[in-house]
């Protein structure tokens, strides 16, 4: 098996993904620099991708979120498809160990973010040229769907506070107070116990890898009791 081969082959495996075509996978993993022609790079596909991308991804918040209006939408789209984000994705496939490039790229060692945006980008528009709008869409949404998930826990939760600020404001005529309890781990590697009070009532506390991540988690623990709802972070 020739290198070239071998590399289209590792990188199939990779990626979870065959190609009918493997020379649009070879065009989507060749950077400028290691093309022939600027024709034969990946430049194309990269424009193509964006596209691909972007309407997975919006199908997929319209989908999610039924209540958000365009303004929040793109808000949401923009975290979820950033270009650190694409980065992040090709890294996660291992995509810069199967680039095609000149050695005026290879010698650096650590590829630049935006280059393996770029090829993330390039990859999905391989897939869809390859399999289909259903390809391309289930191979876009296994990378999108956590992050559009981690966006939501992270809309909600940094919510709660105002949350049960509002409910407490409407039982006891007052904001509740965030008492730190406890503190565990050395201190590269903390947690963190806080809990939430209002007029001497304690509502259940929670643990954070920051302060502020157990004051929303305290806050959410909060909301949950006053609506009756399980206790989302339980603390023991």
């Amino acid at each position: 098996m020739s290198r070239e081969r071998a590399i289209l082959a590792a990188c199939q495996e990779a990626i979870g993904y065959t190609f009918a075509d493997p020379q649009l996978l070879r065009a989507a993993l060749t950077h400028t620099s290691g093309a022939n022609t600027r024709a034969g790079s990946n430049e194309r596909l990269e424009f193509l991708g964006d596209s691909v991308l972007g309407l997975v991804t919006c199908e997929a918040l319209y989908a999610r979120f039924p209540d958000y209006q365009e303004g929040d939408l793109t808000k949401v789209k923009s975290v979820v498809v950033s270009r650190k984000t694409c980065a992040r994705f090709s890294e996660d496939l291992g995509l810069g160990d199967f680039l095609f490039t000149g050695k005026g790229v290879s010698v650096y060692g650590e590829l630049p973010a935006n280059l393996l945006a770029d090829v993330f980008e390039s990859l999905v528009a391989a897939v869809f040229l390859d399999g289909g709008w259903e390809a391309a869409r289930a191979f876009v949404l296994r990378f999108i769907e956590p992050e559009v998930e981690r966006v939501a826990g992270e809309a909600v939760s940094s919510n709660a506070k105002s949350q049960l600020q509002h409910l407490t404001q409407r039982m006891y005529g007052t904001a509740p107070r965030y008492l730190l309890l406890d503190e565990q781990g050395p201190d590269h590697d903390k947690c963190f116990k806080v809990g939430a009070e209002v007029e001497g009532h304690p509502f259940p506390a929670a643990w954070g890898r920051t302060k502020k991540e157990a004051e929303l988690k305290a806050a959410m623990n909060g909301v949950a009791e006053i609506t009756g709802e399980p206790i989302p972070y339980p603390s023991d």
